[in-house]
């Protein structure tokens, strides 16, 4: 009887903790959220957006070639250079009036959020300009200027026809000369730290949690060092690092791993004392 009632107690709390537990239950899903559209796009263009949305979902998986390109400065960066780290790559053109320069605004308002929340130096991120005849190396400095994008390790970059052919098709990213300039998705890429698309993320002012929990994802999801201690703090950020609608930030809650701990404490005694009485039960039968 006295091992029944503890059995009840047991998986009450289990039930209990799963309940209070949320945001560990619930990972976060970015399927299904669609793009926005590109602005002025011309009814005359062979852009379909359904397509373009189907190719840039299929490069998900795809590895990135270790093509060359030029930072704003004049230095030639190889794509291997940014292995290591998880990497955001925006594709924009400099003679984009408008969807460019405010999709990059926003872009480097989710960066602040993401380094505040995932460290300083947890990423990079590439904005690089497909519109190679007008993309130089100049012309990606004025626009990083006119952005007020200073950020560091974020690189304006310029490459030439054929580096940027083979990029565009490894990032599922395919742009129509238009009369406005270009029909194009607006999507930033994010990259895992061997050089392989992880996730795709649209619009001109996506979520904030829709670039931030890729990332995160990858920051504190992977193992970063032998060493199991150093491993288990980076799951416990993974998990109690979590979105403030509110505040369009990310903070540590503790409460969530007080609550872990306090269950797991909860469930030893539970187990603990489930086999006392289950030893007591057997000394008397056999008495």
């Amino acid at each position: 009887m006295h091992v029944k009632k503890l059995l009840i107690l047991f998986l009450g709390l289990i039930g209990a903790g799963l309940l209070a537990s949320p945001a560990m239950a619930a990972p976060h899903d970015t399927a299904g959220h669609t793009p926005s559209p590109t602005a002025g796009a011309d009814p005359a263009s062979k852009f379909d957006q359904k397509a373009a949305l189907a190719i840039s979902q299929g490069a998900i998986g795809k590895n990135l070639g270790d093509y060359t390109l030029t930072s704003a400065d004049g230095r030639n960066l190889r794509m291997s250079e940014f292995r290591g780290k998880p990497l955001v790559i925006s594709l924009i053109y400099t003679s984009c009036y408008h969807i460019c320069p405010t999709t990059t605004q926003h872009l480097a308002k989710v960066v602040r959020t993401a380094r505040a929340a995932l460290g300083p130096e947890s990423f990079n991120v590439l904005t690089i300009g497909f519109d190679t005849p007008r993309d130089t190396p100049s012309a990606m400095r004025q626009f990083a200027l006119d952005q007020s994008v200073n950020i560091a390790h974020w690189e304006f970059l310029s490459t030439d026809a054929a580096a940027m052919a083979g990029l565009t098709k490894e990032l599922g990213f395919i742009a129509y000369p238009a009369p406005h300039g270009f029909d194009h998705l607006i999507q930033a890429t994010v990259v895992d730290a061997q050089g392989k698309i992880y996730r795709q993320v649209y619009g001109m002012n996506f979520d904030t949690p829709l670039l931030v929990e890729p990332l995160k994802e990858l920051v504190f999801g992977a193992p970063t060092s032998p060493s199991l201690l150093s491993n288990l703090g980076s799951r416990i950020k993974l998990f109690c690092t979590v979105y403030d609608p509110s505040s369009d930030q990310y903070r540590f809650d503790y409460s969530i791993f007080i609550g872990f701990f306090i269950g797991l404490i909860s469930i030893g005694t539970v187990s603990f004392l489930l086999i006392r009485e289950w030893r007591r039960n057997r000394r008397r039968a056999r008495a």
